[in-house]
């Protein structure tokens, strides 16, 4: 994922609704939301990077989620470092609350590229990265992350987290309304614009929080929203590159 806007223990039916972006190069193979059967893990659902063999984000039956951003410092590749995506499968293939994971990770996390790990359990939601080694635990309310540390404000969050809100305002809401929330293309005022180290150019480019250039873009969006009784609802849609208006749409129960 690039950009995930979420809320957590904030609305008196869900204790999480959460509505995401994955952004990435039209030509890197890709399969649709499914249940892992074929790895032999039928209670994982997830899409899946046919290159590199992980995940952006996932949903285990047992309730457990996790969730992957990248963290943009071009100045820091690693250009034989492992995938991001294996991260989020390791934590769901295995029964273990989300610390335990995290501290599993410990100096192994040096050996990825930057990135930021959401991990959601019976216990809470908690956030992680490599750029600064701690674990947060979420306090309820809205919040996000792009691809800088989590709630940093860049202007294409604030707008997601914006429109999240708005939706939040209603006792009852339907996924195409945060589907809507993910498709706004507003570019960020040259003022505005994160300095994260890459060309003015595309910097502009992706500061909006759905992306459409030649050959890179907004892949998929994905809305998840769990239930106070622990019911889950998954449902992903799939665009044509750089076409918001053309897609695919997957839609998963998950009844506790």
């Amino acid at each position: 994922m690039c950009l995930i806007a979420f809320s957590f223990n904030d609305h008196p039916k869900y204790k999480l609704v959460l509505a995401a972006n994955r952004d990435e190069f039209y030509k890197r193979p890709t399969r649709n939301a499914q249940f892992w059967n074929e790895e032999g893990l039928p209670n994982i659902l997830a899409g899946k990077d046919l290159e590199g063999k992980g995940t952006w984000m996932g949903v285990h039956k047992d309730g457990r989620w996790a969730a992957l951003t990248n963290f943009r410092d071009p100045s820091s590749i690693k250009k034989n470092a492992p995938s991001r995506g294996e991260l989020v499968i390791d934590y769901l293939s295995e029964e273990r609350n989300a610390t335990d994971y995290i501290r599993e990770i410990g100096d192994k996390a040096s050996v990825y590229n930057g990135f930021n790990l959401l991990l959601g359990d019976a216990l809470g939601v908690y956030h992680f990265s490599n750029q600064n080694y701690t674990i947060r635990e979420i306090s309820p309310g809205i919040h996000g992350v792009s691809n800088a540390l989590l709630d940093t404000p860049w202007p294409k969050l604030e707008e997601a987290k914006k429109g999240l809100k708005d939706a939040m305002n209603k006792t009852s809401f339907q996924a195409e309304e945060l589907f809507q929330l993910l498709l706004n293309d507003k570019k960020a005022d040259d003022q505005n614009l994160p300095q994260t180290g890459i060309p003015y150019k595309w910097e502009k480019a992706v500061s909006s929080v759905f992306i459409a250039t030649d050959n890179y873009g907004t892949r998929c969006s994905t809305i998840l929203l769990i239930d106070r009784n622990n019911n889950i609802e998954f449902v992903e849609r799939s665009y044509k590159p750089g076409n918001p208006e053309a897609f695919e749409t997957v839609r998963f129960v998950i009844n506790s």
